[in-house]
């Protein structure tokens, strides 16, 4: 059976599980249009709201969970030399995935050159300009990813909690829980307080799943509502090129990374996470999902210590989704103003691609917004390129929703690698999904 089969198949099993959270993008989707030909205010309002509410409620147990996960994960290895395999395994594994994505979408883009299309929409002036600027001050930029990587840690973890700066949360607690594992049994409360607070936002998750059908409708009706067909065409070949790229990553690159560091079969694993990439789409926001995806591993045969040290770490660093669109969003823009694309400016862009994707939060629109990391090091910023944003934002919300799906997706195949590559993997459980305990009932 060919591969593309397999995962469709996979995806079926999800599916059937699951059907009523498949029922609510599909009428979010029949909704959101029949809204966009009769716009209703009160609708909206309410739809935007039910939306909002679902979000709001995941990202209330985000913080608690990653740090509760992440210090549990770390403690309950007691040998540091297994944290630092696990570790260096883990940034090996999710290095290759992140760039093999930006070059699969660096590829797409120099070859469809997607921003043509929009180029008679840009004024000739403000291109000349552009083109002169990224030519004469490319070379002053490069000093800033010393600054983008001095910001990951934190002056004040305090105020990074409170202010969701998801980078610095981790990169603290990680050196808390390393600290934790290393004073020995003193640890302890600690320890068992963590446990706590990480059973307790499990539990949390779980109420808030029963309410993942409304939520996924409310927000796919509101994003599909807010799409005209006349801009649609327009810039249909850069929302294609995005699609080809994150299938060539879901349907070929996933699979073939697995089959090389692992065993673990991607139908299986697919139908496993089904539920995570259903919700990840649905919401567009990876930390939203980050709850469903680590219960949705954990019940299918993947260990606790595997998943609580991989995918919180993986739900904030490892965005190869995102850094696919930044770099084919990049690209666009500047086919679009006419910059010349030197291989030199092209690896540029891919590196720092990969660096702003590591600094992207896992929230919806968050991918663009830090792509002005990227325009930085080409000596722009986003307000100079008004009109080429304005294409990007038209359609923002089914990018977001396509690169949330890859960037879940591709946290659960690393965390699977790592547990097949550490005897951390129930092969009884995952390969039977009969046996599956429900995520979503």
């Amino acid at each position: 059976m060919k591969l593309y089969m397999q995962v469709l198949i996979a995806l079926g099993l999800g599916l059937k599980r699951n059907w009523h959270i498949f029922a609510g993008l599909i009428l979010g989707v029949l909704a959101g249009i029949w809204l966009h030909s009769n716009p209703n205010s009160v609708i909206m309002t309410a739809f935007t709201f039910i939306g909002q509410v679902f979000i709001r409620l995941i990202q209330m147990v985000v913080i608690p969970l990653v740090i509760s996960a992440i210090v549990i994960g770390i403690t309950s290895i007691s040998d540091s030399k297994q944290i630092g395999k696990l570790g260096t395994k883990m940034i090996f594994y999710y290095a290759i995935i992140t760039t093999v994505a930006v070059v699969i979408g660096a590829v797409l883009a120099l070859l469809l050159k997607p921003g043509l299309g929009a180029a008679s929409y840009i004024n000739s002036d403000v291109a000349t300009g552009i083109q002169a600027q990224v030519a004469t001050t490319i070379e002053a930029q490069k000093g800033n990813i010393l600054n983008i990587i001095l910001g990951f840690i934190p002056k004040n973890p305090l105020s990074s909690i409170a202010a969701g700066d998801m980078v610095p949360i981790i990169v603290f607690a990680v050196i808390f829980a390393l600290a934790l594992a290393k004073v020995g049994d003193i640890n302890r409360p600690f320890v068992s307080f963590f446990e706590s607070v990480f059973a307790a936002t499990m539990k949390i998750t779980d109420w808030i799943m029963c309410f993942a059908a409304p939520g996924v409708f409310a927000l796919t009706a509101v994003a599909v509502s807010s799409f005209g067909v006349d801009i649609f065409m327009s810039i249909s070949k850069y929302l294609g090129v995005l699609a080809l790229g994150f299938c060539i990553q879901l349907f070929i690159v996933y699979p073939i990374f697995l089959k090389v560091f692992s065993k673990v079969p991607v139908l299986m694993l697919y139908a496993a996470i089904a539920e995570a990439m259903m919700v990840a789409f649905g919401t567009a926001s990876s930390s939203a999902t980050l709850p469903l995806t680590i219960a949705c591993c954990e019940k299918r045969g993947i260990s606790h210590k595997v998943t609580s040290f991989v995918i919180p770490l993986g739900a904030t660093l490892n965005m190869d989704g995102t850094a696919l669109l930044q770099v084919v969003a990049v690209i666009f823009l500047a086919q679009a103003y006419g910059v010349v694309l030197t291989p030199f400016l092209v690896v540029q862009i891919a590196l720092l691609a990969i660096v702003a994707s590591s600094t992207c939060a896992g929230i919806p629109g968050a991918g663009l917004i830090t792509i002005a990391l990227v325009l930085n090091g080409m000596g722009l910023s986003p307000e100079q390129l008004v009109a080429g944003f304005a294409f990007l934002f038209t359609i923002e919300r089914i990018t977001d929703m396509m690169r949330t799906l890859v960037n879940v997706t591709s946290d659960a195949v690393v965390a699977a690698a790592i547990a097949d590559n550490e005897n951390e993997i129930n092969y009884d459980l995952l390969n039977n999904p009969e046996e599956y305990n429900e995520v979503i009932n």
